[in-house]
Order: C-alpha cells, then sequence, then structure tokens
C-alpha cells in the first residue's frame, strides 16, 4: 500500500516538481507506514527521485506518450495507483497535473484536493490545508474517501533529500483508442530560455515599460539571475510581448522563490496570480502603487534607471563570489 506519485518529466529528464512532490511523499509515507512508489512516463534516468524517498518506480515507456494528453496520463496514473493499492495519490499543481488530477480522482472513485501548502494536519481523519480565494486565504479540506488524491503547490515544500535508492520496473499500462479521443497536431516549444513554470526566478515588466523596445535591460537581469521572463496582461494585450509570457490570475500562476515586478502597478488579477511566489521585489515610480501593498520589498523609482544599476550590481556580486 504504497503512496503513488505522478513524477513529470520533460524530454526524457525529471523535472524539479518530481523531486518536491517526492520530498514530500516521503514525510506523507512515513506518517501512513508505507513507502513511495513514483510512476513516469517516457522518462530516462530516474535514479534521483531515489534521493528524496522514492523506494519504487514504474516506468511507462510509450510512444503513444510523446506529447502530454489528460485522459490517456490520467488512466497511467490510475492503473499504477490499482497496481500499487495506493490509498493516496500525490500530483503537483502544474499545467499538466492540474488538467489530469481530477480525472484520475474520478477513475478512482477518489476525494480530490488541489493546491494543498503543507503536509497533511492528521492522516486520520486526512485533513489537508489549501490555498483558497486566489491564495487570499487557506482553507482546511478533510478528505473522506478511501482513496485521496492531492496535488502539491509548487514551492510550498521545497526539497529534502533522504538516504535510499529507487528501484526501477517496467509498467506497461492497458490503453484503449478511448484514451486518445484528443489528438495533437502541433506542439511549438521554447528554446534557450528558462520557462515560467520550472523557474525559481521570475522578472516580469508591465507597462511602466512604455514599449516592447525597452525589454532589452529585462532581458539583461534576467539573464543575470537565470530567471524567467514574464510580463503583464496588458503588456500582452498591446503585442508588446507574446502572451506565453503573461502571468497572473489570467495568465500563467507564479509560484516562484522570487518575483521581481517592474512597472507593474498591480492589478488584483496579477497579484492573485503571483501571490504564491514567496519574495516579492516591486520597482515603480508610483509609490501609490497596489503592487507595494503586498511586495516584501520596494523600490520606488524609475526602472530605466533602477533595472541597469541592478544588472550591474550583480553582476559585481557574482564575480566577486564565483
Amino acid at each position: 500500500m504504497s503512496v503513488l506519485i505522478y513524477a513529470e518529466s520533460a524530454e526524457g529528464k525529471l523535472k524539479k516538481v518530481a523531486l518536491e512532490i517526492a520530498s514530500y511523499a516521503k514525510k506523507v509515507a512515513e506518517s501512513l507506514g508505507t513507502t513511495v512508489t513514483a510512476v513516469t512516463v517516457n522518462a530516462g534516468d530516474v535514479s534521483e527521485l531515489g534521493k528524496y524517498g522514492v523506494d519504487k518506480v514504474l516506468k511507462v515507456s510509450n510512444d503513444k506518450l510523446n506529447t502530454f494528453n489528460a485522459k490517456a496520463y490520467a488512466d497511467v496514473i490510475k492503473q499504477a495507483a490499482q497496481k500499487e493499492g495506493a490509498k493516496v495519490v500525490i500530483l503537483s499543481s502544474s499545467t499538466d497535473s492540474s488538467y489530469a488530477a481530477p480525472i484520475v480522482a474520478v477513475g478512482l472513485e477518489a476525494g480530490f484536493a488541489s493546491n494543498v501548502v503543507a503536509l497533511p494536519e492528521s492522516t486520520s481523519p486526512f485533513v489537508v490545508k489549501r490555498n483558497a480565494f486566489s491564495n487570499k486565504a487557506f482553507n482546511q479540506t478533510e478528505l473522506t474517501t478511501e482513496v485521496k488524491v492531492i496535488a502539491v503547490a509548487k514551492n510550498s515544500f521545497g526539497l529534502s533529500e533522504a538516504s535510499g535508492a529507487a528501484v526501477a520496473e517496467d509498467f506497461t499500462p492497458t490503453l484503449n483508442d478511448a484514451d486518445f479521443g484528443l489528438v495533437v497536431e502541433n506542439v511549438d516549444k521554447v528554446s534557450g530560455k528558462v520557462t515560467i513554470a520550472d523557474a525559481d526566478i521570475v522578472v516580469s515588466g508591465g507597462r511602466g515599460l512604455k514599449g516592447p523596445e525597452n525589454w532589452k535591460m529585462l532581458e539583461d537581469l534576467a539573464d543575470v539571475l537565470g530567471a524567467a521572463l514574464a510580463c503583464s496582461k496588458p503588456v500582452s494585450d498591446l503585442g508588446w510581448r507574446s502572451h506565453e509570457e503573461h502571468v497572473g490570475q489570467t495568465g500563467k500562476p507564479v509560484a516562484s522563490n522570487l518575483y521581481i515586478a517592474v512597472g507593474i502597478s498591480g492589478a488584483i488579477q496579477h497579484i492573485a496570480g503571483v501571490n504564491s511566489s514567496k519574495v516579492k521585489v516591486a520597482i515603480n515610480t508610483d509609490p501609490e502603487a497596489p503592487f507595494f501593498k503586498v511586495a516584501d520589498y520596494g523600490i520606488v523609482g524609475d526602472a530605466f534607471q533602477v533595472v541597469p544599476q541592478l544588472v550591474e550590481k550583480l553582476k559585481e556580486f557574482k564575480a566577486q563570489n564565483s
């Protein structure tokens, strides 16, 4: 009766979120007196999972699953849970897993809790703490079903190494045509950049930058920090930046360790989508900008002066500490 996790991968490599939920699952398994099993899809080397508490890895290899399909992936996870007799199934709150998790719960006739931000308050009854109201509050959710499915919010738990090694075995679930009712004809991938979904640091710009021609200084800041670039909704609506960089409640949610908002006033929808970030920094000429009310650090100043100076100082710091 293992705790089962779905360990996400991309292009054969495990994602950071896979290691985070492995760390989380290890603690849950310890409280339940059981082990951790991971299921992977078309992943290469999975040995790293053992360093974060996974005891066994079910490796699925199927060319039909090269492109994410929520129904098919949910079926894989469901069958893995049934094989292991798992009573707790844990996924991340990534975009892909957020699509798959409810389908997994339906297939297992399980209760489902999303946006979980802490280890269970108790396991009998099974109670978890969750983000609510666009990350403005928390609630305590009790799952009373025999099988529980939970999705852990990004960066809410962190990485916790454990001693041990994972035993890998091949797993071949039964997939049928109904699993592939949705057909993906084409996928456009961004290469050579840190993605918003995987970034620990996000640098985001708003209308205060006055035009797309001024984005070079944000690119410089992102480069020196190893950060992903993002923007507010008005910026993407104006066509200054692509919609794939739009973050906020109506764009991509952000739960980075550091979020730097440059020239973003802070509409409620934007703040709701980035509020899960651990440290928020605002740079704005307007001292009354709403973002300052939620920022951990704020700089009232002209971004065209502040950002270049910040880049130079960071470069000096890195040179002295490399």
